[in-house]
């Protein structure tokens, strides 16, 4: 394998699991622009990001394996590096809070049940499964819109220009989403 040229995900991982870390250099250079802007929409300072990237991939050098996420690297690490910057910011709050991530929580916040329920911490794996089939019943570019809000934590205008709609398309489709999200919960047996 050349230096100079990143293999795709799955060889990336063969490195991982071959402990050569090259994995770790072609991580970065593949992804690491990615990761930082996750990050950096969570805690909103720069160095804070890098170190989040760079925590991330320690993260997954100790993980692969046993994970083997061939087809799904990219998802895998900005798992890494999304709760890697939770963690950061939950233990800076009584500092000071990132007002991107209280806004995007307070967007969400309404279509969810609460957090403060233990029943509803331990059920956790359900309510992910719940809004995974909600959110595979929808469009794609309707899907992908939610995504990149919620997930990777895009602007408006960002995710507008990248699907080559308007901002308030893009704010009619997550407001309508968050009702339906939130209408399916309810079906689904959780208190909102």
């Amino acid at each position: 394998m050349e230096e100079h040229r990143i293999p795709d995900d799955s060889g990336i991982v063969e490195l991982f699991l071959e402990r050569n870390e090259q994995a770790l250099v072609f991580a970065a250079r593949k992804y690491g622009a990615s990761l930082r802007k996750i990050a950096l929409a969570v805690l909103g300072d720069e160095s804070d990001a890098q170190e989040c990237e760079n925590d991330a991939y320690l993260k997954a050098w100790n993980s692969i394996p046993p994970n083997e996420p061939r087809t799904w690297l990219l998802p895998y690490l900005s798992k890494l590096v999304r709760e890697t910057a939770i963690d950061r910011l939950r233990k800076e709050q009584a500092k000071k809070r990132a007002a991107q991530f209280t806004e995007l929580t307070q967007e969400i916040e309404s279509s969810l049940p609460s957090l403060n329920d233990v029943e509803t911490e331990v059920d956790g794996a359900l309510l992910s499964a719940a809004i995974s089939a909600f959110l595979r019943q929808q469009p794609l570019q309707k899907r992908n819109i939610f995504l990149r809000r919620y997930w990777f934590m895009d602007s408006v205008a960002e995710i507008a220009k990248r699907y080559s709609v308007s901002e308030g398309k893009v704010k009619t489709v997550l407001f309508r989403l968050r009702g339906d999200l939130k209408d399916h919960l309810k079906r689904e047996g959780y208190l909102l």
